[in-house]
């Protein structure tokens, strides 16, 4: 997950490059303004979709404030299904923003309603169906955990695979005992 997220960024870097890029002599700004433009920072108040990819960055330079800004943003402006993973993410590890597991599902949960057309929805119904299994920010739930994870696993998240593998095991465990 790390890669695809970094792998994320790094395109979004990319393609912000390229779609501020101006040849010169044509009143391009000075490397400074260009900089500027290029940072996560000038996103925060921006309407672009693309600044919801500047959130990731943002958090992980140690800028959190900005980081909540952009992905409350994209989530009210676009329902941002990476926004929804990253804030969660945040509230989860308490990093940035007072922890909230309850707050953290409950974002979890609704970007595992949703499909966008990317990943991003299925790596959320991982997460969801794993906060439901461990009763994390959520009451217990195996029967609507394996649920989601079933769902994910069929979209090719490895993780979910191996934790309803794990689950099984468990009730295996649990049956076995006397």
């Amino acid at each position: 997950m790390r890669t695809l997220l970094i792998s994320t960024v790094c395109c979004a870097t990319l393609y912000g490059t390229a779609a501020h890029a101006r040849p010169p002599g044509d009143g391009a700004p000075d490397i400074k303004s260009a900089e500027n433009e290029l940072s996560y920072r000038s996103y925060v108040t921006s309407n672009k979709r693309i600044k919801c990819l500047y959130g990731y960055a943002a958090n992980k330079t140690g800028d959190h404030a900005a980081a909540i800004q952009i992905f409350e943003d994209c989530i009210r402006r676009w329902n941002d299904v990476f926004s929804m993973i990253g804030l969660a993410q945040m509230y989860e590890t308490g990093i940035g923003i007072r922890q909230d597991a309850a707050q953290s599902t409950a974002l979890m949960r609704r970007a595992a309603q949703l499909d966008d057309g990317s990943t991003y929805p299925s790596l959320a119904r991982y997460h969801y169906g794993v906060a439901l299994a461990e009763g994390y920010g959520i009451q217990k739930n195996i029967a609507e955990a394996r649920t989601w994870l079933h769902k994910a696993a069929e979209e090719g998240v490895n993780e979910a695979a191996a934790y309803l593998d794990h689950l099984d095991h468990l009730d295996h465990q649990d049956r076995a005992s006397p």
